[in-house]
């Protein structure tokens, strides 16, 4: 059997990681050693971050959806309450939209959860 050497898998290896490291600064983009470390980093804050954007957004509807069903007199609390009451299933992402692009329905909306 043919011995085999390191040197094109190694190089593919390494190119990769390098590829990866492309934007990052000094011997980050520069070093393996460093570059590998620097990417595994990057790629476990991309992942933490993907999950805190739902949070973040969810944080974002509930502030928005406060803010307009206080203007109705009602606290957010008793507004999803009332939601579930009324067996109004919409998301707070779309109810937020509503309030924020169409004040009226959400209005109407309000209404009807008091109501219930």
């Amino acid at each position: 059997m043919a011995r085999t050497k390191t040197g094109f898998t190694r190089k593919r290896k390494h190119n990769k990681i390098l590829n990866a490291a492309k934007g990052f600064r000094q011997a980050r983009r520069r070093r393996y050693k460093v570059a590998k470390e620097a990417v595994l980093h990057a790629g476990h804050y991309a992942y933490v971050g993907r999950k805190k954007r739902k949070k973040d957004l969810r944080r974002l509807w509930i502030v928005r959806l406060n803010a307009a069903v206080r203007e109705q007199g009602l606290s957010y609390s008793k507004f999803i309450a009332g939601l579930k009451k009324a067996n109004v299933q919409m998301d707070r992402k779309i109810l937020s939209n509503i309030a924020i692009s169409d004040p009226q329905t959400f209005t109407e909306i309000v209404n009807k959860v008091k109501s219930a």
